[in-house]
Order: C-alpha cells, then sequence, then structure tokens
C-alpha cells in the first residue's frame, strides 16, 4: 500500500445556505481544486459523504449528480452514508483505494443541508441514526442519548452533576471562543465570551444539557484533493500525509456496557494509532466529534488522551486550550463552528491541514505547527466511527 497525500482543501461558509447541496459541494470542490492547482479532468473519482439528502432536497445520487455538475466525466462517484461519520468514511475509502494503486488522484468531501428541513423534520430524520427497533419506539434522539450519557458519566466517576455541569460548560465556552474566530463557521463573531452560568443556564433540552451544550442543525460543504505520495510533490510543496485511518462499528444501546466507553470508539481510534505507528502521547491536536459537551470528553478518553474519568476535570482546568496539553476543536468544533452532518468528517480535515500549514484563522493557530494532527467522527449513537490521522511527513518505515 502507498502512502497518501491531501494536497487541496476547500470549505464553504457554515450555517444557513440558499445554495443547493450540488452547488455547495461545486463551490468547495473548486476551491479543493484550486488549492491542489489540479485541473477537474484530473480527478479519477468522487467520494463523497451525504447523510439524509433525500429528506432535505428529495435528491439520492447526490455523489453521481455531484461530479456531472462539476463536468468530471463518467467516472466513479459514490456516495457514503454513515450518519455523521459520512465524510470521514468517505475519506478513508479514498486514501485506501489511492493507497491500492487503483487511483492516482481523487476528489473526497461532504456535504448537507439539514437547515432546509426545519427541527421537527431535522430531528426526526437524525433519530434514524439510533436502533430503530428498540430506541425508536422509546422516542430516542440524541439530545436523550446523551443526556443519559452525562448521568452515567457523573455516577461512574462520583460526580456530583452540578459538578459536571460546569465542567461541560467549559467544552461549549472553548468551542464557541474559537468558533467565533472562525470566518467559516456558522457562530464567526457570536458567543466569544461565554461564562459557565451562561451555559448551565441556557434553555433546557435534555437534563443535564442545555441548548448551549448542543451542535446546531447546519448547511455546508466541505472537500479534499488526495493523491498518491508520489505525486504529491509535482503539485505542492507542503503535502499533508494520511498516516493512518480506523473506522468501527457499534450496536444498540441496549446491548452497550457503558455509554462512556463506547467500544466502537475504542477500537477506531486503536485502529489508527497502529495504521500510523503513533500514540495519542504523539498527537499535536485533535478535532473531535462533540455533537454535545459530553461527547466531547467521552471522546477524548476513549481514543487515549486522558485516562477514565479524567477529560473532565482536564477541560476545566485548560488542558484543552491552545496553549494546554493538547489542543482540542481549535475551529470551533461542531459547536462553534456548525455541523453539517454529511460534511463534518470533511470539515474537520480540512482544519487539521490549516493547522498543520500554519494557516487557521487568528486566534486559532497553534504555535509551534502541529507535526500530527487527528480526527474523531462518530456517526449516530456510536454506530459508526472513524477516525484519521495526519502527519507532515511520510510514515516511518
Amino acid at each position: 500500500m502507498r502512502d497518501v497525500a491531501i494536497i487541496g482543501v476547500g470549505h464553504t461558509r457554515f450555517g444557513r445556505a440558499s445554495k443547493t447541496s450540488l452547488e455547495l459541494f461545486a463551490e468547495a470542490t473548486l476551491r479543493a481544486v484550486d488549492d491542489a492547482g489540479v485541473s477537474l479532468k484530473d480527478i479519477e473519482a468522487l467520494f463523497q459523504g451525504a447523510a439524509l439528502t433525500g429528506f432535505e432536497e428529495g435528491q439520492v445520487m447526490s455523489a453521481a449528480f455531484s461530479a456531472a455538475e462539476l463536468n468530471l466525466g463518467p467516472i466513479p462517484a459514490t456516495r457514503y452514508e454513515g450518519a455523521c461519520a459520512s465524510a470521514s468514511v468517505a475519506i478513508r475509502d479514498a486514501a485506501q483505494w489511492v493507497a491500492s494503486g487503483e487511483f492516482e488522484l481523487v476528489l473526497a468531501g461532504g456535504v448537507e443541508k439539514a437547515l432546509l428541513m426545519g427541527t421537527p423534520l431535522a430531528t426526526r430524520t437524525f433519530a434514524m441514526a439510533c436502533h430503530a427497533p428498540t430506541e425508536g419506539p422509546a422516542g430516542l434522539t440524541f439530545p436523550g442519548v446523551f443526556a443519559m450519557a452525562a448521568r452515567r458519566y457523573a455516577q461512574t466517576y462520583g460526580l456530583p452533576l452540578e459538578t459536571l455541569r460546569e465542567q461541560m460548560a467549559h467544552v461549549s465556552i472553548k468551542n464557541h471562543r474559537h468558533g467565533a474566530l472562525n470566518p467559516l463557521a456558522q457562530f464567526y463573531k457570536k458567543m466569544a465570551d461565554l461564562k459557565v452560568e451562561d451555559v448551565i443556564n441556557s434553555r433546557m433540552v435534555a437534563d443535564p444539557l442545555t441548548l448551549l451544550d448542543c451542535c446546531p442543525f447546519s448547511d455546508g460543504a466541505a472537500a479534499l484533493v488526495l493523491c498518491s505520495a508520489e505525486l504529491a510533490r509535482a503539485y505542492t510543496d507542503e503535502p499533508i500525509y494520511v498516516l493512518g485511518t480506523g473506522q468501527a462499528s457499534g450496536t444498540a444501546l441496549a446491548r452497550m456496557g457503558d455509554l462512556t466507553k463506547p467500544l466502537s470508539r475504542i477500537t477506531s481510534a486503536r485502529m489508527a494509532f497502529k495504521r500510523a505507528r503513533l500514540t495519542p502521547g504523539d498527537i499535536d491536536m485533535v478535532e473531535v466529534h462533540d455533537c454535545f459537551s459530553i461527547a466531547e470528553l467521552i471522546a477524548l478518553e476513549s481514543m487515549g488522551f486522558f485516562a477514565w474519568g479524567e477529560a473532565a476535570e482536564a477541560t476545566a482546568a485548560g488542558e484543552t486550550e491552545i496553549d494546554g496539553k493538547l489542543p482540542v476543536n481549535m475551529s470551533g468544533g461542531l459547536i462553534g463552528k456548525g455541523h453539517p452532518i454529511g460534511a463534518t468528517g470533511a470539515s474537520q480535515v480540512y482544519w487539521v491541514v490549516k493547522q498543520m500549514r500554519g494557516d487557521s484563522p487568528k486566534g486559532n493557530q497553534i504555535d509551534p505547527v502541529p507535526e500530527y494532527g487527528m480526527t474523531d467522527t462518530l456517526g449516530g449513537d456510536f454506530g459508526t466511527l472513524c477516525h484519521l490521522i495526519l502527519g507532515r511527513a511520510k510514515r516511518s518505515s
């Protein structure tokens, strides 16, 4: 298997978009192609994450029509659906196809227009990524799932619920602060100075999660150009290499032993570390799936960055800040940047690449420039997990 590099990235503004999904993805693609310095005619295959386009615009087969919109010709174009992890799974497959030698240069990314559905329909369709036979009849939606996870976390580690609520609030405060500095974020120039009491006293959604513990519905797209490492230097002096990937699947919540220790996330992260020949201690920054504030804490522990039960206190102590032990979600994360579900994984990779190029927005750029970065994307209630590890240098032999 060959080494694979990312040579171009593109990203639309997240939030409410007047453009169609095809137009949004085309916008992100054209930016990625321009960034890479390649021609559209050089693209040999398209890998696109898009979770709910059939409900949003009545449009399935969005990848095929995106290829047509971009005049890419009759190349293979595949839509991936892994709920919120759709784009990450698409990128992982794209990297593997290039690594195998089947393709030299491909396009991968994702798109979504969740705001078009409105809150009731969006909530209903998002919940379809829960286990329909057992969780649907119980009325579970994702806020309910992660509210249960928060309560389990507090109970497991002997935390008063109010203490955990205060610690979780620091996730929202941090991510909104960085989202407010990100010109492509849904909450750009908004909520930069939240306080703990602001988060705790915002509208209750699912006890103990309030509105500011939750990410928003969003529209948007992001795209990447990937190629073989041998080809990358022909286009750029600073390729970012895909060092390791992981993917795992979960089960119904009724069969899970502990919501705070999801086996799918643990397995996927360990797979990525093994293939990259790295450990959590090697990673300089991470973009994790903070669909809810508690989700960021669970992710950091499951990936091995903090011991079980320590991420909440570490976050409150500033260890995940830009100058902390491990900067987390310097883009704003899902909470501050937005969450167009089919595009989120590609957005995470976009911002890791920007960090490694030293090209993040002022106030969000980590210093020194990270050598290794990682993304964590969650689909459903731990049903699909995908991890990608990127580096500024190819894997050591």
